[in-house]
């Protein structure tokens, strides 16, 4: 027979169930609470949360390293652009969100991490009428960072077509919490020991990978990337044309296949990945097979715009 407890109960096993994770969640934030907290074990969503069961929500996530939080602005705004997607209305303003993912990096009280927040229809039932939600739900979690090594960066990644489509271009461009086909495109990855899946969209174009934006450098010097029809709009990506206006003509368009042999570099850029080069494809070498000089600057110049435009807590 399983046990029926009361709260007590129930609380105190609660309290004694460890956690996969429990090593990486360092603080959350919940807003029915209106409080941080530092327990992982205590870190829970209603089931009946609309976000839960049918992925109702939107999310953002950003890095933070030397107590510095990178583009956080721009993640916010990011994160009010796909609620407004999906006509879900956040329980608090952007300055207050701004003001709880600061204090939320605070009580995490390590210099490098990660924050996820998460901006869902609310709970109320387990149907798939918003109107069963009477208050969104908002957590705001910081967690540990992983980099990756230099080493990494030096040999660069290997990519492949997915046989996961593109998605529809109105949910590619909303950051929202069905994340399904990212998670079967890393799993394809893991199977076939590459990197980095690309998906394509209906026409045969270049759309994006599970976490990144993919671009090139043409043979004229021009940096390319595919258009935003059937991908999010990276804030990593567009932070880096936004510091090289001036000096590398940039293209938004569609972008093949094949374009990518005859690049002069490939490369993906996203949050924690920032900017590595692509030195293979579907196991044809692109680039001379090595990381190229553009892939470096661009990191490097994302390091540096981290550490001078971070906002520090």
């Amino acid at each position: 027979m399983i046990p029926v407890l009361d709260t007590d109960a129930w609380v105190e096993k609660l309290l004694s169930t460890r956690r996969s994770a429990e090593g990486k969640i360092l603080a959350f934030y919940e807003h029915r609470m209106g409080a941080i907290c530092r327990d992982p074990r205590l870190l829970l969503m209603p089931a009946d949360d609309h976000l839960a069961h049918r992925g109702d929500g939107v999310f953002e996530s950003m890095k933070y390293e030397g107590r510095r939080l990178y583009q956080l602005d721009a993640h916010l705004e990011r994160i009010e652009r796909s609620a407004r997607g999906i006509h879900l209305t956040s329980p608090c303003t952007r300055e207050v969100m701004r003001n709880i993912v600061l204090e939320v990096a605070r009580a995490a009280d390590v210099d490098n991490g990660c924050i996820r927040i998460l901006l869902g229809r609310g709970p109320g039932g387990f149907g798939i009428d918003p109107a069963e939600c009477p208050v969104p739900s908002l957590y705001v979690v910081a967690y540990s960072l992983s980099p990756k090594p230099d080493a990494w960066y030096d040999k660069g990644v290997t990519a492949f077509r997915t046989s996961i489509p593109a998605k529809q271009g109105y949910l590619a461009t909303i950051k929202n919490a069905n994340y399904i086909p990212n998670v079967l495109m890393k799993l394809e990855a893991r199977e076939r020991g590459c990197d980095i899946p690309v998906s394509f969209d209906a026409d045969d174009h270049i759309a994006e990978g599970p976490t990144e934006n993919l671009c090139l450098v043409d043979s004229a010097g021009t940096l390319v990337v595919p258009e935003f029809t059937n991908a999010l709009s990276g804030t990593t990506i567009m932070r880096v044309i936004d510091m090289i206006k001036g000096e590398m003509p940039v293209a938004f368009r569609q972008v093949r296949e094949d374009e990518l042999y005859t690049a002069a570099e490939v490369m993906v850029l996203g949050t924690t990945t920032e900017c590595v080069s692509v030195v293979a494809f579907e196991g044809q070498p692109l680039g001379g097979g090595k990381p190229g000089p553009v892939a470096r600057k661009f990191r490097n110049l994302l390091r540096k715009d981290l550490v001078e435009n971070g906002v520090r807590f």
